[in-house]
């Protein structure tokens, strides 16, 4: 009777699962129905639910789950060590962990994951996003260098600090309330941006910042260098918004952090797009890559250095492994180029610009 409940609810499960599959097989049924419709009272509602808390709940639960797995494992190599394991308990074992998995996966698609399927913000805006061409690269590279250049020269002449955690979690939401007039379906109500717990862990398995689904909570990883993560924080807002996908969720980032008065935002959106531009740039022509990185100027030029110093020193051979791992979730959710996924916010800007105009 025991198997038959268990074969059951792990029946329904899996149901429940292929319709969650199916539904999001259609882009523009995901875009009207789930991604500006229902996700956005379930977004704002775990917004409200757990923003408040000035720490991270859903870090917690993390930490908790991993404790439990490996709890669960040792005793699994413990009862295998001590033939305790039978074919009962090994059905039984079975059943359960299937039931997890499947519960794990419909929680995650209703609560977010179905927006990897929507049409995105390129729809929103009517970009034609076309195969750009090596001159739309240069000249994207030759905006960016620019821009970043300006930044940096003003933040150097003004002298300006980086903010507490806090205050910067605050001019965040500022810059996505200054733009919501006019892009509305970027406003952003109900703040829940907070430092991350596992920041240190992030150093050695490389992330910056990452968006809970389960709690609606985005994190930052405030160890990594200052001028990093008032986009990143701009970013991980973008992923609360509903943009999945890495490039449209730096695209969005884009959006809101050059918007800002505040030169600190206008520097790290700024260099991280052209990071991701000159990289693009340098798999097809390396010369003329290198040309524009050698046009930066020597303050940015020691953050990079700053950064790469940064990653050295955390450099462990864990952080591959979790890479390639990270790189095949990315694919399985309509992001074929795995890690690299974020550079492809390029092809969003030179859409942007020929359509506006303007970086």
């Amino acid at each position: 009777m025991k198997y038959k409940k268990r074969l059951l609810f792990a029946g329904i499960l899996f149901v429940l699962a292929v319709v969650t599959r199916w539904y999001s097989s259609n882009p523009i049924r995901v875009e009207q129905g789930y991604s500006t419709g229902f996700y956005g009272g379930i977004a704002a509602a775990l917004r409200v639910f757990f923003g408040w808390l000035p720490f991270s709940i859903g870090d917690i639960l993390y930490g908790l789950a991993g404790i439990w797995a490996i709890w669960k494992v040792a005793r699994l190599i413990k009862a295998i060590y001590k033939r305790k394991v039978t074919r009962e308990s090994f059905i039984r074992g079975c059943l359960k962990f299937t039931a997890i998995l499947l519960l794990v996966y419909i929680v995650f698609n209703v609560f977010w994951g179905i927006n990897y399927n929507r049409k995105g913000i390129a729809y929103q805006l009517g970009l034609k996003m076309d195969k750009y061409s090596l001159d739309d690269l240069k000249n994207i590279n030759d905006l960016l260098i620019t821009k970043v250049n300006v930044a940096k020269q003003s933040l150097i002449s003004s002298r300006a600090a980086y903010p507490a955690s806090k205050d910067l979690f605050a001019a965040v939401q500022d810059n996505y309330n200054a733009i919501d007039s006019i892009y509305p379906f970027l406003k952003y109500d109900h703040r829940s941006l907070k430092p991350s717990i596992w920041g240190w862990l992030g150093n050695y398995v490389g992330f910056t910042g990452y968006y809970n689904p389960f709690t609606g909570e985005a994190q930052v990883n405030t160890t990594v260098p200052k001028f990093l993560q008032p986009f990143t924080a701009c970013h991980e807002v973008a992923h609360q918004l509903g943009y999945a996908k890495e490039m449209e969720a730096n695209f969005v980032g884009y959006l809101a952090a050059s918007a800002s008065r505040d030169t600190l935002f206008q520097y790290s959106v700024y260099l991280d797009l052209f990071l991701y531009s000159n990289r693009n740039l340098r798999q097809v022509d390396s010369a003329s890559a290198q040309f524009y990185s050698k046009q930066l100027l020597p303050g940015i030029k020691n953050d990079i250095q700053e950064w790469r110093e940064f990653n050295r020193r955390h450099r462990n051979p864990i952080e591959p492994i979790i890479r390639w791992m990270y790189g095949k979730y990315l694919e399985s959710n309509q992001q074929p180029q795995g890690v690299f996924s974020y550079d492809e916010v390029t092809s969003f800007l030179i859409a942007y610009y020929k359509k506006f105009g303007k970086i």
